[in-house]
């Protein structure tokens, strides 16, 4: 229950976002998605999972619970073209008591394949005070219902791996 409204979650693992689809404007002159749209793509996912949590516009949370990205590594793997249906699959690897550790991957919608991967930290944020802030309970007790599903789950590949290029001596 949170906010005296009855709300129950149900967490799968991995969380699985609705289909999106790869827009015409949203592509180079080669016609492959440019990065910025990935991370706006990862975004819409981590906005639904985290509506489970109590998180975001929320009917249930009139105080706008809000969270940020204090830290994010995108990976591309694969490219993506104009009008392809993508998924992101995300997990809740971590969390304390004001932060979440997330790893997503966003997949052709009808294939499979994994495009990219973007592992995050997100932060909450007291509305009012735009500051960092600890989680209330309720979201908390979501956050370990989350992290209990996804924890089952084995650790996705590249998972904290580090931004990294070889120095050559000549």
């Amino acid at each position: 229950m949170l906010d005296g409204i009855d709300f129950e979650p149900v967490f799968f693992a991995p969380f699985v976002s609705s289909v999106m689809r790869v827009e015409p404007s949203w592509v180079d002159y080669n016609g492959r998605l440019q990065p910025a749209y990935y991370s706006m793509l990862f975004d819409r996912a981590v906005d639904e999972a985290v509506f489970l949590v109590g998180l975001g516009p929320h009917p249930i949370d009139p105080s706008g619970a809000a969270f940020f990205t204090a830290e994010s590594h995108l990976r591309f793997l694969r490219d993506l073209r104009a009008g392809q249906e993508v998924r992101v699959t995300l997990r809740l690897i971590n969390y304390d008591e004001k932060r979440m550790h997330l790893f997503q991957e966003l997949h052709h919608a009808r294939e499979g394949w994994t495009a990219a991967t973007c592992e995050q930290v997100a932060q909450h944020m007291e509305p009012s005070s735009r500051r960092v802030s600890a989680f209330p309970d309720e979201m908390l007790e979501r956050l370990a219902m989350m992290k209990a599903a996804h924890g089952a789950l084995p650790m996705p590949e590249g998972l904290g791996r580090p931004i990294d290029m070889p120095i050559r001596l000549s």
